[in-house]
């Protein structure tokens, strides 16, 4: 693997356990009446890259599920991701 490829999948690793914690610490600080990560840092960690870290902490925590705009810009975040990734391999070995 070439130093580029393992700096960007560090980042990736980075940015969706960012993303997750942010999601688990704002579902504690809504239960608890503390002060929120604001919808858009959760949705802009998610479009960065923490995609998968957002969907997972949605479901792990039961987190921003009814809410259409994280409902929908997630998982399409999530599948934008995974083909830029599939792309990516894809051209890497033609």
């Amino acid at each position: 693997m070439t130093t580029p490829t393992i700096i960007l999948i560090l980042y990736l690793l980075f940015i969706n356990l960012i993303t997750y914690l942010a999601f688990g610490h704002d579902k504690r600080q809504a239960r608890s009446g503390g002060r929120r990560v604001p919808e858009f840092r959760l949705l802009l960690l998610a479009a960065l890259g923490g995609a998968a870290g957002a969907r997972l902490g949605m479901r792990r925590f039961r987190h921003k599920t009814q809410k259409p705009m994280f409902r929908i810009l997630v998982p399409l975040l999530l599948l934008l991701q995974l083909a830029l990734a599939a792309v990516s391999i894809t051209r890497r070995f033609l």
